[in-house]
């Protein structure tokens, strides 16, 4: 490894520049980092991880508010990585400063000790992760899915931009070739449609596409009917609706459908204009991406943003019904110890059984990877009572799946209000009871 280092004290912009390793072409994947860091040391750790997996850095380090806000001004970035706690910084303040810059910049926080209520609170105020620097081997990892992550963000605001361009360019229907454009009677039946709109429900011909009626063969919904042919506004349109057809060959699409009326010479109501526009692509870029944001990639279950997300959402619920609901946390035991005998495939597979084994939760409950190892259920309108008999089924089920290695959870539950009001003094109280659970396991095997 050959690195190009300026120290810090010398310069205000302290710049690393490392040359890349040789090896097929693709391997090595550009990073510009600008790290908001005071211990060359540790920036220096963070880059050798990041190039055991063939990243090509180029960073730059700033060590005041004032010189962060410069450099987003004047320069691009693909990461911020920001030393917590730094000298001279509010605990939130380089979040801020990249919020008032309007950049789309992930950033991920890391340091020696963060405690789970600060992490909760960076996720929710737009960190994208947080790494203590004993899991330092973590950081690609994370990066890898920030860059996936705001790769498909960019893609899907192009596609936005460009969907904003085409109705700007094309609003005379007559010369629109992109969208379907079709014309129906006061009963939905087609009087005339473009070849856009026969191509987009896979019709052979205009003749065999008219012969459909729009009411009756396309909107089975009455509501999106009544919708769609009801009462214009008064500029003479109908707000536009979305629903899903079946093109001719019965597979599916969804559509977003805009009305037009057409009055007769004496200024009745004759029939509509329909402006439909194919967006299956579009709708199914966003639910990509909101996967992407909610979903643990390991094992499928929601991720820790998401926990965080619902939590809040639950104690709002609870405060306003007077409900209780319960938060279980599970701790896979001795998952080192697995790795170190069976490898870290197995690890990893244990992980997912671990995950699988919360499938026992009913629809309205939330399982999600809290950690590494660890997992949390949210079980809404739930008691202590229930709670623990929950617990107790699920560590059953995964310690009897019928797979080996044999496996076996601690776990912790904490009950809404009664042993907390706020996310990060429950998932205290959880984390408690868990290693109290843990402890005594260990201490039952040390004393046979």
């Amino acid at each position: 490894m050959n690195y190009s280092y300026l120290p810090m004290a010398s310069t205000p912009q302290a710049r690393v520049k490392r040359d890349a390793l040789s090896g097929p072409e693709g391997r090595h994947l550009p990073l510009h980092v600008l790290f908001v860091h005071t211990n060359a040391a540790e920036v220096e750790r963070c880059l050798q991880e990041l190039d055991k997996v063939h990243f090509t850095v180029s960073a730059e380090i700033v060590g005041t508010p004032e010189e962060f806000s410069q450099r987003l001004g004047s320069h691009a970035y693909d990461l911020v990585v920001a030393e917590y706690p730094s000298p001279g910084w509010r605990e939130t303040q380089s979040l801020e400063l990249l919020d008032q810059s309007k950049r789309q910049i992930p950033l991920i926080f890391v340091g020696h000790i963060l405690q789970r209520e600060t992490v909760a609170e960076f996720i929710t105020r737009g960190a994208y992760d947080c790494i203590e620097m004993g899991h330092i081997g973590h950081l690609p990892v994370a990066v890898h899915r920030a860059l996936q992550e705001k790769a498909l963000r960019d893609e899907r605001d192009r596609a936005q931009n460009s969907l904003r361009h085409s109705e700007a360019l094309y609003r005379a229907l007559t010369v629109n070739l992109s969208y379907g454009i079709s014309r129906c009677d006061l009963d939905g039946k087609f009087l005339e449609v473009n070849e856009a709109m026969v191509k987009m429900l896979g019709y052979a011909s205009k003749e065999e596409l008219l012969a459909v009626n729009l009411a009756s063969g396309l909107i089975q919904d009455p509501g999106k009917r009544a919708q769609l042919l009801g009462q214009p506004d008064r500029q003479g349109s109908v707000d536009p609706i979305e629903i899903e057809w079946k093109r001719k060959d019965h597979t599916t699409l969804k559509v977003r459908l805009t009305g037009q009326e057409v009055l007769g010479e004496q200024g009745e109501l004759e029939a509509y204009e329909v402006i439909t526009e194919d967006v299956t692509k579009q709708r199914q870029l966003e639910n990509h991406l909101c996967q992407q944001a909610t979903r643990d990639p390991l094992t499928g279950l929601a991720n820790y943003r998401h926990l965080v997300e619902v939590l809040d959402m639950e104690i709002k619920r609870s405060a306003r019904t007077g409900r209780e609901f319960a938060l279980l946390l599970f701790d896979l035991d001795g998952l080192k110890q697995i790795n170190d005998r069976y490898g870290h495939l197995t690890g990893s597979h244990a992980i997912c059984r671990v995950a699988d084994g919360l499938s026992f939760c009913r629809d309205i409950d939330t399982a999600a990877r809290y950690g590494g190892d660890e997992f949390a259920v949210i079980l809404p309108e739930t008691g202590v009572e229930a709670a623990n008999n929950v617990a107790q089924r699920i560590s059953e089920s995964i310690a009897n799946d019928g797979q080996g290695p044999v496996l076996s959870v601690s776990v912790g539950v904490a009950v809404y209000p009664h042993d907390g009001e706020r996310i990060e003094v429950l998932l205290r109280k959880a984390d408690v009871a868990m290693y109290a659970m843990k402890a005594k396991k260990r201490e039952l095997r040390n004393a046979r």
